[in-house]
């Protein structure tokens, strides 16, 4: 579940070796699932429930500040908050991050680093149950037995993290 404690780039700034899938997903163990993800930018995969699924992580940690901002579009204040999360990823923890408002395999895997185990098995063909630990709260997720990630969305429902449709408002 999300909850808190009530809180464009050139394609190459955002550039990786993405997966091609049409979800957000991963095998094995789950620290590096999110090294090979999609662009996610205003203009790539801009209205989507991946972009959801990093709205809800940027209001985790306080860089969005209203349920009502994870809808799955983004727009500028999804950019501005990605730039935010970016900045203090890098002045704070280390961070080797372009400070550039998208997505893309850098700032997905350093995301990554604050995905943590709740339960369930890293095994081919089982449900993995996961959590982003963020500054201010948590998003609930898990790993299907297909690889694809769901997440639950501010309303509370499970939600597929897809690329190329949205379903979260």
């Amino acid at each position: 579940m999300l909850t808190a404690n009530m809180v464009t780039a050139s394609p190459a700034a955002a550039s990786g070796t993405y997966s091609g899938r049409a979800y957000v997903y991963g095998t094995g163990s789950h620290t590096d699932d999110w090294n090979d993800e999609g662009i996610l930018q205003r203009s790539t995969h801009a209205s989507s429930n991946a972009t959801c699924l990093w709205q809800a992580i940027l209001y985790a940690d306080g860089k969005l500040t209203s349920p009502s901002e994870i809808d799955g579009v983004f727009g500028t204040k999804t950019y501005n908050a990605t730039r935010a999360w970016q900045q203090t990823e890098t002045s704070e923890w280390g961070a080797d991050l372009e400070v550039d408002g998208s997505v893309g395999e850098e700032t997905f895997t350093w995301a990554g680093r604050y995905v943590s185990y709740l339960s369930g098995s890293t095994a081919a063909g089982q449900t993995l149950n996961l959590r982003y630990v963020g500054v201010f709260g948590d998003v609930t997720m898990r790993r299907l037995p297909d690889g694809n990630y769901e997440f639950i969305d501010g309303d509370g429902a499970w939600r597929k993290a897809g690329y190329n449709y949205r379903s979260c408002s």
